[in-house]
């Protein structure tokens, strides 16, 4: 098993996969292969062929990956991008994507919700907000997306115009609030572009983003009564559904996140 990108060493994956291993007793490791987009092919073909059990894909090669499947599931189809290849016993690989089964398995995890016709705000419009609308859709959420792009935003919701105002607006209606952008990684500063004044105790924000600890976004709407997810569960859930296809065995959630914690 492992994981391909480029750059691929910051990868949190293989602390969770590995973990999952050691508790299982199961002969197997989880591995990082810098992968250079003009190799993608070639180097998909030689770890299957090598006896590689299953990857992972993370950027830039989520799309690029799709033209080695020999099959792939519905959710590719839809977001357009895959996650996880497995083999498929006749020498090829299906391709999968599991980001949207995480984003809902951590969800209903932290702060379960009745979607059907619930107004979700998602902030972004990128390949992690395609998987994230598919799972919303799939539950009969009302999407309203706020993007940059106009174009990009209306491709996956209701356009809201990106401003703070708008947003504000937006969110003050919304029952989940998500924000799917890379505001608020590497900073201690609130970022000014997302919503705040308007989250309270009706509202759940869902900051994609992980880090060791809650992004500042996340910090402040809690102290204003939301109840919060962070990016920790999506990444454990996404990365718990491929394990279980790997290797058929259910995933031992709690050394995963022991896992993770430990990076």
């Amino acid at each position: 098993m492992g994981v391909i990108g480029w750059p691929v060493n910051h990868s949190l994956s293989p602390s969770m996969h590995n973990a999952a291993v050691r508790a299982l007793d199961l002969d197997w490791a989880y591995l990082t292969f810098p992968i250079h987009p003009d190799r993608v092919a070639d180097a998909v073909r030689g770890l299957f062929a090598a006896g590689c059990s299953g990857l992972n894909v993370t950027i830039p090669h989520k799309q690029a990956v799709i033209d080695c499947c020999s099959s792939v599931s519905l959710a590719v189809e839809a977001i357009g991008a895959a996650n996880t290849l497995i083999p498929d016993g006749d020498g090829g690989m299906t391709g999968d994507n599991t980001d949207a089964e995480g984003f809902l398995r951590a969800l209903d995890e932290a702060a379960p919700l009745d979607l059907d016709g619930a107004e979700v705000l998602m902030i972004g419009a990128g390949g992690a907000a395609r998987a994230v609308a598919f799972a919303l859709r799939g539950r009969g959420a009302h999407l309203r997306v706020a993007n940059r792009t106009e174009e990009k935003a209306a491709a996956l919701g209701e356009v809201v115009p990106f401003t703070r105002r708008d947003m504000e607006d937006a969110a003050a209606s919304a029952a989940l609030v998500v924000n799917t952008t890379s505001l608020g990684m590497g900073s201690d500063v609130i970022p000014a572009e997302l919503p705040l004044d308007s989250l309270g105790a009706s509202t759940v924000a869902y900051d994609l983003v992980y880090r060791s600890e809650p992004t500042p976004w996340l910090v402040a709407a809690a102290l204003q009564g939301a109840l919060v997810v962070d990016g920790a569960g999506m990444l454990l859930h996404q990365g718990a559904a491929a394990f279980r296809q790997w290797t058929g065995v259910e995933p031992p959630l709690d050394a995963m996140r022991a896992g993770l914690r430990s990076r």
